[in-house]
């Protein structure tokens, strides 16, 4: 009878179980049947997978503390996404979730859903596509709760993720429109209240109303719960106090960040005491406690992640001190911490290239520029300052090599014999003790590592910083001997292993540290018993005293190989002739104004200007540049030292009175502006005379120009204009020679390098064109004429032709005089189809009575004339064209 009764139980239960799944019954059983297997089995498994895909996320976006940062911790991936693609599994899965528990369990009864879990599973799987960065479907999910679900408790919660989607699609004006009639709907000031004035605070900051974003952040920090959000509101915050410049505002907001202590994500109270570190006073600051702050944050164990940064803060805090040293070994640090902030890294660079730059190092400056520039946005106005600074420093470290290099050859050169021999002993001995040191170290590492290991742990940082150390540490006597080129490289300097025997001058040293020990030993048995030349020991001891001389012999043969211990090396080196002599002197002064005229112009940087062109005029330079330099110290005395200036204002005046700059200095402001004289509008006059096809006029004046403005910017404008005029009277040859001199006398202006690109790619091309090379397409009639279109044969002739091209009703033919050279030039007819069409038109010319022109008349391709015109080879093209 029981089992009769579980059985029909059973049947029982099974039949309503059937009942209950339907979705098509609005019954209770139903109803909360659905809710209850899309609550706790589908949507549970959804949310699991949610957090997991924002925990991954989070986990890769890494903050840009640089700037403002975002609300919401979200890296937007700008690539291109084909239908289907999915960026996270964890989202995939959260939406298939979703959209399994509205598939199956929806109720749409009679125009109503029954699962009170529906909304949720539509704003799930709205979330999902949110952070899946498919914002229109994910809008579309949104949107679809608003319209079927108006009385849901989740209603406030989709409509900020509605909004917040709105934003993602850059529709930021109908975000703030809608968030701001949600807040006034929310009566309850709970986490909810905190997003959506988070959100809109957003909202703002996209479209530049920082006031706005500010209030709404600040209810935001009030009324969040999560602790991580309210330190990323204060931080920002901050920030935007920072671009407000309200340095009290500023602080106090990084001060609550780093007050929230352990509730505060480490990042941002790391960098909230780095963003108060700019604020400090330098000059009236507690300079020790500042000190002794960041010393506790890098001891402690929790900051190991951020050293970069914190290393990076004390830096620049020895930066501002002006503390070189312990500036270098900070930004070092900073560089050996593995940073993942790009930005930071170049910071750290920059610093480090501006510290080396000051000291003069331009060559290691140089290096640490070119790793600054590798780690920038190359869009950033930042970038573009440093790789025009780091162009010009090429130049600088070219003619401060020259300078260095030519000035210490001419003051050996200047010494007595005795004087000479002196310095080059110190040199020998300062060489041999630094081979020495290198032997002892050399011999150490291949002691204390394997065959074929060499030590690769220094960092790139560390080699500069080395490098640096060892060129502030050098001698001025053995950099002198460096510079001149006289010491060979050192016999296996860069070897491939530190293995003893693969080295020669380890193997140099422990010879001679043998030697030292137990004098020449022949090499037998029992070696250590043999002293000298004594008979102790076994073997022919005649032989052993024959190998030893003859040890000896090789000993002294090898010590003699090495010609860098040689004071007649050297010697023979030095420049004996005076023109030699006179030409280093030359290039040197001229390295000094151009040295001069970058420090002052391209760097503002007057104290090193002064001094170059200082000690320019201290070493007799050419008459060329002596005013010129005493004029760029007047401009720089103007602005430091104004006693200085006025002496070398009357120097001027009184040395070169007739000088376009003594009558600068003399007239007042208003009169140099009513002369109407100024260099820019001088080449403006020249220019129009280029166009006007006047090129002896403007070779003429350009260099009567380039004396009157030496010393200023215009001059290499006006050399290359003038360059071109050559190009166009003397040909192609004088052409190259022209632009040759203007790319190796301002090299650093924008002509100059314009010159050297001409050289290196219009020129080779040029040189390559040759007579009928090209297929003709048209042909000119040339008459030779004098150089002066007013001339009365010229006139007459030109008369004629005009006549003659006006009457042509079928050819459309022209005119023109072309300049060909200083004393000849053309009357051309253009327009002509083919060679026999032209010699018809010469012959009508010479023939016929309206015309009866002369002069011979030469027939050339449009292509040959080119030829002609750049090489100035007419000759070559009629012998080569002789019938």
């Amino acid at each position: 009878m029981k089992t009769n009764i579980l059985k029909y139980a059973l049947l029982l239960g099974f039949f309503a179980f059937l009942i209950a799944c339907s979705t098509k019954k609005d019954t209770f059983i139903n109803r909360n049947m659905h809710a209850l297997s899309t609550e706790y089995n589908i949507l549970y498994n959804g949310e699991i997978a949610l957090q997991a895909g924002i925990t991954e996320l989070k986990t890769q976006y890494k903050d840009n503390f640089w700037e403002i940062l975002p609300v919401e911790r979200m890296q937007v991936n700008q690539e291109t996404m084909l239908p289907g693609d999915k960026k996270n599994p964890n989202f995939e899965r959260a939406e298939t979730k979703a959209i399994k528990a509205i598939q199956k369990h929806s109720m749409y009864i009679e125009g109503g859903e029954k699962n009170p879990q529906m909304d949720e599973a539509h704003l799930l799987l709205g979330k999902a596509r949110y952070y899946d960065q498919r914002f229109v479907p994910a809008l579309e999910a949104f949107n679809y709760i608003l319209y079927k679900y108006p009385n849901s408790d989740k209603i406030y919660e989709a409509k900020i993720w509605r909004e917040k989607t709105n934003m993602r699609m850059e529709n930021d004006a109908l975000a703030v429109k809608n968030l701001r009639k949600l807040l006034e709907e929310i009566k309850f000031k709970d986490q909810i209240f905190a997003d959506a004035n988070a959100t809109l605070a957003q909202a703002f900051l996209n479209i530049e109303e920082k006031d706005s974003a500010i209030s709404k952040l600040k209810l935001a920090v009030e009324y969040t719960k999560e602790s991580e959000e309210r330190a990323r509101y204060y931080f920002i915050l901050g920030q935007l106090y920072d671009s407000q410049h309200k340095k009290d505002s500023a602080i106090a907001a990084y001060q609550s960040v780093i007050d929230m202590k352990r509730k505060s994500p480490r990042r941002y109270v790391i960098q909230a005491h780095a963003k108060q570190a700019q604020y400090f006073d330098y000059k009236s600051g507690d300079t020790l406690a500042f000190v002794e702050k960041y010393k506790d944050l890098l001891e402690d164990r929790e900051n190991r992640p951020y050293l970069d940064v914190i290393n990076h803060q004390m830096g620049l805090f020895y930066d501002a001190l002006e503390k070189d040293e312990e500036a270098k070994k900070y930004y070092n640090k900073s560089l050996r911490a593995n940073s993942q902030d790009n930005y930071q890294i170049a910071s750290n660079y920059r610093n480090l290239a501006e510290i080396n730059f000051n000291d003069a190092k331009y060559s290691v400056a140089g290096q640490y520029y070119d790793s600054t520039l590798v780690r920038m946005d190359q869009r950033t106005r930042e970038y573009k300052a440093i790789k025009k600074k780091r162009e010009n420093l090429v130049d600088v470290i070219k003619y401060e090599a020259i300078a260095k290099t030519n000035d210490s050859i001419l003051h050996i050169v200047a010494l007595s014999d005795d004087g000479k021999k002196s310095f080059f002993d110190e040199v020998i001995a300062r060489l041999k003790k630094e081979d020495e040191e290198k032997a002892k170290k050399a011999l150490l590492v291949s002691q204390s590592q394997p065959a074929g290991v060499q030590n690769s742990d220094a960092t790139d940082e560390e080699v500069l910083k080395s490098a640096s150390k060892a060129m502030s540490n050098k001698s001025k006597q053995a950099a002198l001997a460096e510079e001149m080129s006289m010491a060979p490289p050192a016999v296996g300097g860069s070897t491939a292993s530190n293995f003893y025997f693969y080295n020669p001058t380890t193997v140099a040293y422990g010879k001679n540290e043998f030697r030292k020990n137990w004098g020449n030993r022949t090499l037998k048995d029992n070696w250590r018993l043999s002293q000298g030349k004594s008979k102790i020991g076994f073997g022919n001891d005649d032989t052993g005293s024959e190998e030893v001389a003859s040890s000896e012999e090789t000993d002294t043969k090898e010590e003699k190989i090495d010609v860098r211990y040689t004071v007649d090396y050297y010697l023979k080196q030095l420049p004996t002739e005076q023109k030699a002599i006179d030409s280093l002197a030359k290039e040197r002064n001229f390295a000094y104004y151009q040295l001069g005229l970058i420090y002052k112009d391209k760097f503002k940087r007057y104290e090193l200007a002064t001094g170059r062109l200082e000690k320019l005029l201290e070493n007799n330079p050419e008459e060329r540049l002596i005013l010129p330099s005493m004029y760029n110290l007047y401009k720089i005395y103007e602005v430091t030292n104004r006693e200085k200036a006025e002496a070398m204002k009357q120097r001027i005046i009184s040395q070169y009175p007739e000088s376009r700059y003594a009558t600068i200095l003399k007239s007042s402001p208003a009169d140099l502006i009513k002369a109407n004289d100024t260099p820019d509008a001088a080449y403006n006059k020249l220019f129009k005379i280029y166009e006007s096809g006047q090129y002896q006029a403007v070779i003429t004046e350009s260099e009567a120009l380039i004396e009157l403005y030496a010393g200023e910017d215009i001059i290499p404008k006006i050399e290359l204009l003038k360059a071109n005029t050559i190009g166009k009277l003397k040909g192609l040859d004088e052409y190259k020679g022209a632009l040759n001199y203007v790319a190796l006398n301002y090299p650093n202006s924008k002509e100059g390098k314009e010159a050297e690109s001409l050289l290196a790619t219009n020129i080779p091309q040029l040189e390559t064109i040759a007579f009928d090379k090209e297929i003709p397409i048209s042909w000119k009639i040339l008459y030779k004429v004098g150089p002066n279109p007013d001339d009365k044969n010229t006139k007459i002739l030109q008369e004629k032709i005009k006549k003659f091209v006006s009457e042509r009703t079928i050819d459309k033919l022209s005119t023109s005089f072309d300049v060909y050279t200083v004393n000849e030039s053309f009357v051309a007819i253009h327009g002509i189809k083919t060679e026999e069409n032209a010699k018809d038109i010469a012959s009508i010319l010479k023939d016929y009575k309206d015309y009866k022109i002369a002069d011979n008349a030469i027939i050339i391709s449009n292509e040959n004339y080119k030829v002609v015109q750049i090489k100035k080879n007419l000759v070559d093209y009629l012998t080569i064209k002789k019938p």
